[in-house]
């Protein structure tokens, strides 16, 4: 189908302009497919992912029928998050931004509810909300649905995987028959047609082709290996590739929790998003990943609707999706604003047949690559080194070091050795090639015995001081020299953090870190007694 010029369309010149003003000129195969239908007044059945366009689909049209002077709620949409409430508001808000007189309020959990009672009170045209606060609005009185004309239900596949289709159909119960019903889902399955087929008055379906889902820019690439490995491959290529912010996607929320922890206690920068997380906490972390505080976001599909961030170099299947299309919907979440980025699936035992289905779905080669290698962090890192000492090269900043070099070949070395033994030292004192020194025993499946006991020491900070493995691996270096290699498990909780250390090292922490500060704050290190660990434990039960 032909895609259409937003200029070419019956639409208002507000629109036109908010639509111009936006950076946008052709509609995409949604919005051509649906905007027509719509703004006809019929009902629609939309089939497509997040990123197609599917709110401007629906919103063009819900704006031309609304009355900015009429201050009742005319029109309902139903989002499955908070997130995708939020980003549904904002777009309808810059595409009626020339509606004089007309409202848009997003309402949802975790927000404090009198805030948006006020807002209600002062007259809004059209509400973008999850069903469970719509509901306590709609029981409170304080939100009206009996003039609603114009309801949509986004993300209905995940709204019903959710459990949200009691709550979806008690809402549906409260509107008069005389509206307009748009159901959007990223997946079509029976229950779906279903439900929509009780709401919904000769709906005409509609959906966008597979090949418009793909993402071209993106280097898509899998890995076969073995499942006790995903985290240790998972590490090395973060340690290859150095992303500015990855996003990695686990199946379940129990998986998300493992893998966040495992990646914390190895010194990354990372943090976990599912649904099972509080509103408070969900804002928390995707502040952190906005800001750049964590690089690293483990997700399950869910959570990760409506997540709208630019920078994202690199997403990771960490387990293959049930789905194929949320491969897409995956994948999508990288190369954002016409920025190249990289998707990396890894494929254990049969998950190899559903790697297939998804080929075959996306009519696209997923190249297969070995996995990486010792020897690939090490050729990496050599490159980094290589750059570095090219920059300091070019620089003019050498002079007051030259008179070192020229005691040193006076003493019959040659430059090139002193030039080796210097880059030597820098190897060794920055540790690069110690923190896979073990990777060739996971290959194997196997994994090395500690030798040496080990002493567990109790930190006084913990995640209330937006405290991290990370800043304490990182102070540890800079205050005493020593590797990460020689630290086990640490635990972060929210006052406190417990870590293990080899014992012949755990003075020369407690010693080192004595008096210092991390994120700004005093740090005390001391010996976790049996008692201390009794009484500490008890605290976090």
């Amino acid at each position: 189908m032909e895609k259409l010029r937003f200029e070419e369309m019956q639409l208002s010149e507000g629109i036109k302009r908010a639509v111009k003003d936006m950076g946008f000129e052709e509609a995409s195969p949604i919005q051509t497919q649906a905007i027509p239908i719509l703004l006809e007044g019929r009902d629609i059945i939309g089939q497509a992912q997040t990123g197609t366009g599917k709110t401007a689909a629906f919103g063009i049209p819900l704006l031309e029928m609304c009355d900015p002077q009429d201050k009742s709620v005319q029109a309902l949409i139903l989002c499955p998050t908070r997130e995708l409430s939020i980003q549904v508001a904002e777009e309808l808000s810059k595409l009626g931004k020339y509606m004089r007189g007309l409202n848009v309020v997003p309402i949802y959990g975790g927000q404090p509810i009198d805030r948006q009672i006020k807002a209600l009170k002062k007259g809004v045209q059209i509400v973008v909300g999850t069903p469970g606060r719509v509901i306590d609005h709609i029981n409170r009185r304080t939100l009206k649905t009996g003039n609603v004309k114009y309801m949509v239900l986004d993300e209905a596949d995940e709204m019903f995987d959710m459990g949200f289709r009691d709550d979806i159909e008690l809402v549906m119960n409260t509107l008069s028959e005389e509206r307009q019903t748009i159901f959007f889902s990223a997946t079509m399955p029976p229950e779906i047609r279903k439900f929509a087929s009780k709401y919904q008055t000769d709906p005409e379906y509609i959906k966008v082709v597979h090949k418009e889902l793909t993402v071209p820019k993106v280097e898509q690439v899998y890995f076969e290996l073995k499942s006790h490995m995903k985290t240790e491959i998972l590490s090395r290529l973060i340690d290859i590739h150095n992303p500015k912010l990855t996003i990695v996607f686990c199946n379940t929320k129990k998986k998300v929790d493992e893998l966040t922890s495992d990646l914390q206690a190895r010194g990354y920068f990372a943090d976990g998003l599912h649904g099972d997380l509080k509103q408070s906490q969900r804002d928390t972390v995707m502040g952190k990943f906005r800001k750049g505080t964590i690089d690293i976001l483990v997700a399950t599909d869910v959570a990760a609707r409506g997540l709208d961030v630019d920078d994202i170099d690199m997403v990771i299947n960490y387990d293959m999706p049930q789905d194929e299309e949320y491969y897409v919907h995956r994948i999508g979440r990288t190369a954002r604003a016409g920025r190249e980025g990289k998707a990396y699936s890894f494929v254990s035992g049969r998950e190899i047949y559903k790697l297939k289905d998804v080929q075959r779905y996306t009519n696209t080669k997923i190249e297969r690559k070995d996995l990486p290698t010792l020897q690939d962090i090490q050729a990496q890192h050599t490159e980094n080194i290589s750059t570095k000492i090219k920059n300091e090269l070019e620089s003019e900043e050498l002079n007051k070091y030259s008179n070192i070099i020229d005691s040193l070949l006076q003493e019959d070395y040659n430059s090139f050795d002193i030039a080796a033994a210097l880059l030597k030292m820098y190897i060794q004192e920055n540790k690069l090639f110690e923190n896979h020194e073990e990777l060739d025993m996971v290959d194997s499946g196997k994994k090395q015995k500690a030798t040496t006991t080990t002493t567990r020491l109790h930190v006084n900070l913990g995640k209330e001081h937006g405290f991290s493995p990370r800043h304490l691996l990182s102070a540890i270096f800079q205050e005493t020299g020593l590797s990460k290699k020689l630290i086990g498990n640490i635990d972060v909780y929210d006052k406190f953090t417990f870590m293990e250390i080899q014992s012949d090292y755990a003075e020369h922490v407690i010693e080192g870190l004595k008096g210092k500060k991390i994120k700004g704050q005093k740090v005390k290190v001391e010996r976790a007694s049996e008692k201390k660990s009794k009484k500490k434990r008890k605290e976090i039960s």
